[in-house]
């Protein structure tokens, strides 16, 4: 049985998000250079980061300082800060954009989210929410001709049935190294995908709802 849930927001250091932040009842973290774009616009209830991207001090939250020369990026940092306060949904503004390295290792975080038993791990950029799911139903609001793109993560897919998308994915492999199950296109308000195995990285194109 599910408790009480605890969402987390991280704030990257890529592309400044533009949209909304939807930080309600969350807690979030900063990772170093994001301040630059994240101060004034969302509570900031702790700063993280070895700073070397900053020409200010962050204030006024509290900072967790790590030296530049280390094995983990901020972001890897941070997730594992909110792991350590029982997080069980993570929302990721910024992380999309920048450099290529950075996005990449981004989806990892979401896959190491995930692994770690967080129920919801999402990336939100600024052309697209990109979630990680694994195995089980998954099921998504849209609107009615939507994009949505599903492709696997670290390995080979089963889905086992998919409802509310026009091209009919029901006892497909998703074929780690291939490009099926790019572009998508929703034919309601809702759509869902079951897994038996892997992990899908869905990604959610155009305006998120």
């Amino acid at each position: 049985m599910i408790g009480v849930r605890k969402t987390f927001v991280i704030l990257l250091n890529g592309e400044p998000f533009r949209g909304d932040i939807s930080a309600e009842n969350a807690y979030v973290i900063c990772c170093d250079g994001a301040y630059a774009w994240a101060k004034g616009r969302v509570r900031i209830d702790e700063n993280l980061g070895d700073f070397d991207s900053l020409d200010e001090a962050p204030i006024p939250a509290p900072l967790r300082t790590f030296p530049s020369e280390k094995d983990e990026t901020d972001g890897e940092l941070a997730v594992d800060r909110a792991l350590e306060l029982g997080a069980t949904d993570i929302l990721f503004y910024g992380g999309g954009g920048g450099r290529e390295d950075h996005f990449l290792g981004n989806l990892h975080l979401l896959y190491k989210a995930k692994r770690a038993g967080v129920l919801s791990a999402v990336l939100r950029t600024n052309g697209a929410d990109i979630f990680l799911c694994g195995e089980g139903e998954n099921t998504f609001a849209c609107k009615k001709g939507q994009t949505v793109s599903l492709l696997p993560f670290g390995g080979d897919v089963h889905i086992m049935d998919a409802r509310g998308l026009k091209y009919p994915m029901h006892g497909l492999c998703l074929c780690y190294g291939s490009t099926r199950g790019i572009s998508n296109l929703t034919t309601g308000e809702e759509f869902s995908f079951t897994a038996d195995r892997g992990y899908v990285l869905l990604i959610n194109s155009g305006e998120v709802v």
